[in-house]
């Protein structure tokens, strides 16, 4: 017995022993859960939080009138967090309450998908619990504004669910339109002025705290930054939309009717430098062309157009006069054992210098090149200097490419460097250095720097302003200038680009071009001709330097500058006179004539009684006295003040007021304004009743 209890005794204590264990454990599971349960809850967030770079708003890239040509828009991924309490109280009631009318709502904003087939979805992803289900990506912001006042998800994202990743995309509206001298924005590969300007338009990233979700996504923790990000600014670029759709499809036709391998065309503004257009098409297939490289600063051997330097250089030291006799040997000559041939043979052989430059004759440049060069080249190659054609012209692009000039000394120079350098081979230069020396001739001397970008602004405000910048001297005499305009003005009235211009209404000065060009690694034996075209136009009183240089295809049976290059420079040239300068008279006339007899102004009402006050003008208000918006119309001589009305609700009529009170009133509202041109609205893409929305967009036309 006394064994029987002892071992009973030693159970019971065991159990109990145990008992007060698991009680202790329970209470203490309970404690931790009930009591300090904030305390671990915050502790296990905060291991799971971490802070994430917010990437700043990249800034906009202007045309000069006005015209977006890079821009950052907001773009969203939208997912479903079906772990959420919020989703999972009472059993899922909420849920079950709102998945109807939810579906209903994004088949009829995405229009991809039923009804039915919505809620077949969202069922499934609440089934299996899934904290990252993908419902929509790539969505704008207008319709993710839409989303969020949908049933469910206008509950906020701890109810609903409902995580929006924002990214920030870049577009470029008008795409192939100087593509790539405006750029790409990609993190790896920028180029154009995305490059050139990447420290202005990035702007600085800002800092925020993030909960790490399934799959690694962070949301927010709230929505306060710990570093605000910083938008960049805005970039007005020289170039002109109109100008640069010219020029691109001018250039376009020409390249797709000859089956061109590449090709560029560049318009600058005389008087500035500025460029207004820049097109670089190269083939992806045939018929197919993109602006996959930027041609306009890669140099390559010009051809007949360097002949302007070549007569430059003679003119300025006085080493021949236009009515000097030069013999054209028949269109072929040798010099150093090689033969420099003339394009095409030409009627007369003995011609006066002006003449030779005009046909475009090759031994004539390169007899005169040897005669007076070939003992002192470096006295040409000063002149090269001081027309710039020895360095890079400057341009804001990334990328421009030297030029390549053979010097006495070097392994590549000989004796026949020279006579060839004369017509435009042993050397390379880029169209844009082409340009340049040609706008110089026609802006009297003066060589301006081109660039192509204007000014510098955030949120409208001008921070920097850019100017011409001509470079130090004159590239030659007056005298030489003139010389050198008769010549040009002679090739479009008399030499090889003179059927080209026949019956033209303005005049131009200009050279033509056409360069055997080596194809690689297989030299010559392909016969690939470049095309170009050089001058400016309206000869007497110059506005824009165009340069057109085509790369044509192998054995191209049609390759001539003035057959391929030219007509591009004469479409472009047409019309630009058509559209600016023949117009630009009758402009300025009407400019100076009165408003008509009947006229109306609308603008903000105490703006409007101010101005009457300063000009003590009588009208009668026809307005109350809570109105803030007017309009001023003219009613038999006397003038009367109406109301303007304005609704938060629908769009008002903007027509007549001015830049600042639109973009007030339109902001006031809680649209995002987009404005096209100078003056006062002349239209609205929304039109004056329409229903409107938080955040929708408007576009603005000024006249």
């Amino acid at each position: 017995m006394e064994v029987k209890r002892d071992i009973l005794w030693r159970v019971y204590l065991s159990y109990i022993l145990m008992v007060v264990v698991c009680v202790a454990i329970f209470g203490k599971a309970v404690y931790i859960q009930q009591v300090e349960g904030p305390k671990w809850r915050s502790m296990s967030d905060s291991l799971h939080q971490r802070i994430d770079e917010i990437e700043a708003e990249r800034g906009t890239i202007y045309s000069e009138d006005g015209q977006m040509l890079s821009t950052s828009i907001p773009q969203f991924d939208i997912y479903i967090d079906f772990r959420v309490a919020g989703l999972r109280e009472k059993n899922g009631a909420r849920f079950r309450e709102n998945v109807d009318s939810l579906s209903w709502h994004l088949a009829n904003l995405f229009k991809d998908q039923t009804a039915a087939q919505y809620k077949t979805i969202l069922q499934r992803g609440y089934k299996a619990e899934d904290g990252y289900f993908p419902l929509k990506k790539k969505i704008s912001f207008r319709e993710y504004d839409e989303l969020r006042k949908f049933p469910l998800f206008k509950l906020g994202r701890y109810k609903s669910g409902m995580i929006a990743n924002e990214r920030t995309i870049r577009l470029n509206p008008y795409q192939m339109l100087a593509f790539r001298t405006i750029g790409l924005a990609r993190d790896s590969n920028k180029v154009g002025l995305e490059k050139t300007y990447d420290s202005v338009l990035r702007g600085r990233n800002g800092k925020q705290t993030v909960r790490s979700i399934a799959g690694g996504v962070g949301v927010p923790v709230d929505d306060t930054y710990l570093i605000e990000p910083e938008t960049g600014k805005d970039i007005v670029s020289t170039i002109d939309v109109f100008i640069q759709d010219v020029t691109e499809n001018a250039l376009m036709k020409m390249m797709i009717k000859n089956d061109a391998d590449n090709g560029c065309a560049i318009v600058i503004e005389t008087k500035t430098g500025k460029v207004k257009a820049i097109a670089n098409l190269g083939k992806r297939a045939p018929g197919v062309y993109w602006e996959d490289f930027n041609y306009a600063i890669s140099p390559s051997e010009p051809g007949s157009t360097f002949k302007l330097a070549t007569m430059m250089a003679l003119l300025e030291d006085k080493k021949v006069r236009l009515n000097q006799v030069v013999t054209l040997e028949n269109g072929s000559w040798k010099v150093a054992g090689q033969t420099v041939y003339d394009s095409e043979v030409h009627k007369e052989n003995e011609v006066t210098v002006k003449h030779a430059f005009e046909l475009s004759s090759n031994v004539a440049m390169a007899k005169l090149a040897v005669t007076y060069y070939a003992a002192a080249p470096n006295q040409f190659l000063k002149h090269l200097n001081k027309m710039r054609i020895d360095t890079v012209t400057g341009i804001d692009l990334v990328g421009e490419r030297s030029p390549v000039i053979y010097r006495p000394g070097s392994r590549l120079f000989g004796p026949t460097t020279i006579p060839w350098m004369a017509f435009g081979y042993n050397l390379s230069i880029s169209p844009l250095q082409t340009a340049m020396l040609y706008n110089a001739v026609a802006n009297n001397g003066t060589m301006l720097k081109p660039y192509l970008v204007s000014s510098i602004k955030e949120e409208g405000i001008v921070l920097k302003e850019f100017q011409p910048a001509p470079w130090p001297g004159k590239i030659c005499s007056d005298e030489t200038l003139q010389l050198l305009k008769s010549c040009l003005e002679g090739v479009c009235t008399e030499g090889t680009a003179k059927t080209l211009f026949l019956n033209a209404p303005y005049k131009v000065a200009g050279k033509t071009g056409t360069a055997l060009v080596a194809d690689g690694n297989k030299g010559y034996v392909n016969r690939i001709y470049q095309s170009s075209f050089a001058g400016y136009f309206p000869a007497d009183n110059p506005q824009y330097t165009c340069v057109v240089v085509i790369k044509n295809k192998p054995f191209a049976p049609v390759y001539y500058g003035a057959s391929i290059a030219g007509p591009v420079f004469r479409e472009i040239a047409d019309r630009l006179y058509s559209t600016y300068i023949r117009s630009a008279k009758t402009n300025t006339a009407s400019l100076r004539k009165s408003d008509s007899i009947r006229y109306s102004y609308s603008g903000y009402k105490p703006d409007l009684e101010y101005l009457f006050q300063e000009l003590k003008l009588r009208y009668n208000d026809s307005t109350g006295r809570a109105d803030l918006w007017g309009s001023i119309r003219n009613n038999n001589a006397s003038l009367v003040l109406q109301t303007k009305p304005v609704s938060d609700n629908t769009m008002p009529e903007l027509k007549g007021l001015g830049l600042k009170d639109a973009v007030h009133l339109c902001e006031e509202m809680g649209l995002m304004v987009n404005v096209q041109g100078k003056g006062r609205v002349a239209e609205q893409s929304v039109l004056p009743g329409q229903a409107i929305a938080r955040g929708q967009l408007i576009h603005l036309t000024l006249n």
